[in-house]
């Protein structure tokens, strides 16, 4: 995996790793509306990079625009330093860039199995062998049980969707998301409807993938785990870029606590 190996040599040399994404002076309008203007980001192998911001502060535009739902009006997205701006959401994904939503878009009548193997299936079909005329040998029963393992799934495996509480769905999401193999995963709202519990579950699964060396972008209004998980945040506010930082560095931004993190402790 690319982020692996950069997130690997990171470690060996001391240096940080190049962006796994970059935003580049992003800008988004819809007519006359701004939903984002000239913002720029960057996620790294390796660690949990947050992006926090008020309702409609344009998180949910940008995740858009790295996956290529939305086209912006001007800037650049890259990709391990490849330029994908024009790039549709499909390329994107097998370039490696992985996504889950802020509502729940699971199969609910096929169980957990089955649902990370859409993902798997679906990407292993583009690896296509020109000069055989066919595809290679599917890979992807072994890839949909490396990520039922990683999230802690195998027990509930060969359950119905539709039977599981919310916090273990939301793992089935990012199960799938990782079932394509990605390099860079980028969650929005991943800890939505779920108790302390869940989101403890959640914080483990998301430090072990960035042990693994994964990007991982997380959009989340739990400001608890996005303390306890994220190396480097970025906080949104009205379209516009209003801090970034080590969450520490960030939490101490008056602006900030004003417009998003209310009157929270300064620790």
């Amino acid at each position: 995996m690319a982020s692996a190996e950069a997130a690997e040599t990171a470690r060996t040399t001391g240096e940080p790793p190049p962006p796994a994404l970059e935003l580049n002076s992003i800008h988004l309008a819809y007519g006359g509306l701004v939903a984002l203007g000239t913002v720029d980001l960057e996620v790294r192998p390796g660690v949990v990079t947050g992006l926090i911001g008020p309702n409609g502060a344009g998180k949910t535009s940008l995740f858009d625009v790295a996956t290529g739902l939305t086209r912006p009006s001007a800037g650049r997205v890259l990709l391990h330093g490849r330029d994908i701006t024009r790039a549709g959401p499909a390329k994107r994904a097998r370039l490696g860039l992985g996504r889950t939503f802020q509502r729940l878009e699971l199969f609910r009548s096929l169980t957990v199995r089955e649902n990370v193997a859409v993902a798997a299936e679906a990407a292993h079909r583009a690896r296509f062998h020109p000069q055989r005329w066919q595809f290679t040998e599917s890979a992807a029963p072994a890839v949909v049980e490396e990520q039922l393992e990683r999230v802690g799934l195998l027990g509930v495996a060969s359950s119905r969707v539709d039977t599981l509480s919310t916090g273990t769905a939301r793992l089935v999401e990012v199960a799938r998301a990782l079932g394509s193999r990605p390099t860079v995963l980028l969650l929005d709202e991943p800890a939505s409807g779920l108790d302390r519990t869940e989101s403890d579950r959640l914080a483990e699964v998301l430090l072990a993938l960035a042990a693994d060396g994964l990007a991982v972008l997380l959009v989340e209004h739990d400001v608890e785990l996005v303390m306890r998980v994220c190396t480097q945040l970025f906080v949104l506010d009205r379209g516009a870029m209003l801090a970034s930082g080590s969450p520490g560095v960030v939490r101490q931004q008056s602006d900030v606590r004003e417009a998003y993190l209310g009157q929270m402790a300064v620790s």
